[in-house]
């Protein structure tokens, strides 16, 4: 007799073990009754025992249908199988013998021979509960492998994880029929070979890289989409009109649902009877390839942003720019600023950056986009060769996103433009414009939603200014300091909003009240009044400008 593993204990790097199988599939299944030499050997199938066919191979369950535990004919199937390298073998759970005692064990439901044959073999010997029939034993053992890491087919098995066609191919060979395999939105990831025969529905799937949306209507409308991703088990769609009959199985990992897989009945010939358990089987494979998809999208697209994000920051480079999004490191591109109307973080954050990057996708243009606080940066490639059509194309880009994401996301939204540059390297600069209009927008006020730096030069240029005068509270003993003294003091007061409002309005009187929402006589008197508390000299210019200075500086200092 060899046994299975030195010693009784698995490879790792082989395959998985009886007792992680066995802890995989949990409890109700089966029971152990003997495990001489533990449960650490490599489970590499589960096999019918059938005694007129040669030895199964190596790491075998052995599963003893029809064979009555208390026989001789069990004793010689556990020497049998111990000595071709089997695991263990699967007995049913026998006609008579006691219930199990306190301890959980059945004394007398097997006889002391096959204990012994399987202490002197040194093979596991496990027990069917009454309440698990056969085929559901067989599937269960499998789908435990699969979830152990052993592929459910070799035809399966021999597709590269990730390859989605070449899966869909093995899944319709097996199968029968046409397949197409969907992520939860209705998408198509892969898809196998059409044949010429193909229906109209499938024909518009695969052309449209996804199901047509009326058609996702009326599933989500009769409650399929919900069967499906509850049921866990193959769906039959029964033909209708030009539409063959499909079988429908959620791709699911834990409690997430990654996809699913279509099979559509070729050329009216109907599935084979084991149709609906291969796709059960492929549906566990599937989870694989899907994760594995999912992640190296995942991965890509880190990739991908912190490239942006290190060149948008000053500190990466053109040339991986351009190996992980394709945009050539020569041509006219250029970066959005965007600040989504509402708070934007989490959920919100990713809505906001898929909204942009379908928006610029669909204008024909090659997006990356940045998640950045309370918005995103967007770099787009592939402008027109001309430079005016290119700063054209971004201009109506700028206008459109800001509609979409103004409806989904506010009235507050605001997009700063930046230059346009003859090439990655010169995205930094086009940020930094970006960023400058941007906070413009932002603190001008206006309904003016999107522009370039060079629209609100004004605007960048007092800002710039205000930015290298010392911070927001004034200098002691000027007028604005003494009006911000006076207002903070017993009952508070309004001369600093006063004077904001006065020099905003350019002295006119009439407009100030109506701004303030005074009567004009009434702003007459706190005029005089903020004069004599603040001795400001309203007529003298240098006065006026330090003092609309200041209080810009304490405007910023509130916000």
């Amino acid at each position: 007799m060899v046994p299975n593993g030195a010693g009784g204990q698995g490879d790792a790097a082989a395959g998985p073990t009886l007792e992680k199988l066995l802890a995989v599939m949990g409890a109700g299944t089966l029971e152990t009754y003997a495990a001489p030499r533990g449960l650490g050997d490599v489970v590499e199938g589960v096999t019918v025992l059938d005694p007129l066919e040669p030895r199964p191979a190596r790491g075998q369950v052995l599963l003893a249908v029809g064979v009555d535990p208390r026989s001789a004919a069990a004793v010689d199937a556990v020497r049998d199988a111990a000595g071709s390298g089997a695991v263990a073998v699967v007995f049913g759970p026998g006609r008579t013998g006691p219930s199990p005692d306190a301890s959980g064990s059945r004394p007398g439901r097997s006889p002391d021979a096959l204990r012994a044959a399987a202490e002197e073999a040194g093979a596991a010997v496990l027990f069917r509960t009454a309440w698990c029939e056969w085929t559901e034993l067989i599937g269960a053992l499998r789908a435990g492998l699969v979830l152990c890491g052993v592929p459910a087919d070799p035809a399966v098995a021999a597709v590269a994880p990730g390859d989605l066609n070449g899966l869909a191919d093995a899944i319709a060979v097996l199968v029968g029929g046409s397949v197409t395999i969907e992520d939860v939105e209705s998408r198509v990831l892969g898809y196998s070979s059409t044949r010429e025969d193909v229906d109209e529905l499938r024909r518009l799937t695969i052309l449209g890289r996804r199901v047509p949306q009326w058609r996702v209507a009326a599933m989500r409308e009769d409650g399929f989409f919900q069967a499906l991703w509850s049921s866990g088990d193959v769906i039959h769609r029964p033909a209708h009109g030009d539409n063959p009959e499909r079988l429908v199985v959620a791709v699911t990992a834990g409690r997430e649902n990654l996809g699913s897989i279509w099979v559509a009945a070729a050329g009216g010939e109907g599935f084979p009877s084991h149709a609906a358990d291969t796709l059960r089987s492929a549906a566990r494979v599937a989870a694989v390839h899907l994760l594995h998809h999912h992640r190296s999208r995942r991965t890509h697209a880190r990739l991908v942003e912190d490239a942006a994000r290190a060149l948008l920051d000053g500190r990466g480079s053109a040339g991986a720019v351009a190996e992980h999004t394709g945009i050539p490191v020569r041509g006219h591109c250029a970066v959005l600023a965007v600040r989504a109307g509402a708070p934007c973080k989490g959920e919100d954050s990713g809505r906001l950056c898929a909204l942009l990057a379908v928006r610029c996708g669909s204008s024909g243009l090659t997006p990356v986009v940045v998640p950045v606080d309370q918005g995103a940066l967007v770099v787009v490639g592939a402008l027109h060769r001309d430079a005016g059509r290119a700063v054209e194309q971004v201009a109506r880009l700028g206008k459109a996103l800001a509609e979409q994401v103004a409806r989904m996301f506010g009235p507050e939204t605001r997009i700063g433009l930046g230059t346009v540059a003859d090439g990655l390297a010169g995205l930094p600069e086009s940020r930094r414009s970006a960023d400058l209009a941007l906070s413009a927008l932002l603190t001008k006020g206006g309904d003016r939603t999107v522009a370039f730096a060079s629209e609100v030069a004004e605007t960048i240029a007092l800002h710039q200014m205000l930015d290298a005068l010392p911070g927001p509270d004034p200098a002691p003993d000027t007028p604005v300091a003494r009006l911000v003294a006076y207002d903070a003091g017993p009952g508070g007061g309004t001369m600093v909003e006063t004077l904001r409002a006065y020099l905003d309005h350019f002295g006119n009187v009439p407009n100030t009240a109506r701004a303030l929402g005074v009567h004009a006589n009434s702003l007459r008197h706190r005029i005089t009044r903020l004069t004599e508390v603040s001795a400001l000299d309203l007529r003298d210019p240098d006065a006026r400008l330090l003092a609309h200075l200041q209080l810009r500086l304490l405007d910023r200092g509130d916000a």
